[in-house]
């Protein structure tokens, strides 16, 4: 792991510093109280509680916040992957989502892709770009399947 992929880690599992670079590049990452739980090259796990601000009107998590904590723990794990490799963009070109049961405690999601995923950044030379599709999947207290999500990320090295 190089020395800014340990930064980001740092940046990214300190609840505070977290909360303020939220507060400027994602700020319903705030208002939904998403919070990384867990972050290493890799799985990142996010979570999103039910309350009254991630709520919809029929008493579950509203599915743009489980699709917002779902793409957390797929592009953190991103960022990670390509901290301190080079220039790099990404950009979510697909998005799908499965829903199994309803939503309606605290969620946690987890994505266990980071070798893959390193596999293609590590790849990649100036002006290529591939893609991957990240499983992220949305778990119950009970470790019941509540929901998965697949977000196809393309990469490109400048």
């Amino acid at each position: 792991m190089t020395s800014e992929a340990r930064s980001y880690l740092k940046k990214m599992t300190n609840p505070f510093i977290f909360w303020w670079a939220m507060l400027f590049k994602l700020p319903s990452a705030i208002f939904w109280r998403l919070k990384i739980k867990k972050l290493d090259s890799n799985s990142c796990e996010v979570t999103i509680p039910f309350f009254w601000r991630s709520q919809n009107p029929f008493k579950s998590i509203y599915f743009a916040a489980l699709a917002g904590a779902a793409e957390l723990s797929t592009g953190a794990l991103c960022q990670l992957s390509m901290a301190g490799k080079g220039r790099y963009s990404m950009l979510v070109v697909d998005f799908k989502a499965e829903f199994h049961k309803k939503a309606n405690q605290k969620i946690t999601f987890k994505c266990e892709q980071g070798i893959e995923l390193e596999t293609i950044i590590d790849k990649l030379q100036p002006g290529e770009s591939d893609k991957l599709t990240m499983i992220s999947t949305g778990y119950n207290p009970q470790s019941e399947v509540v929901a998965r999500f697949f977000v196809t990320w393309s990469f490109k090295r400048k």
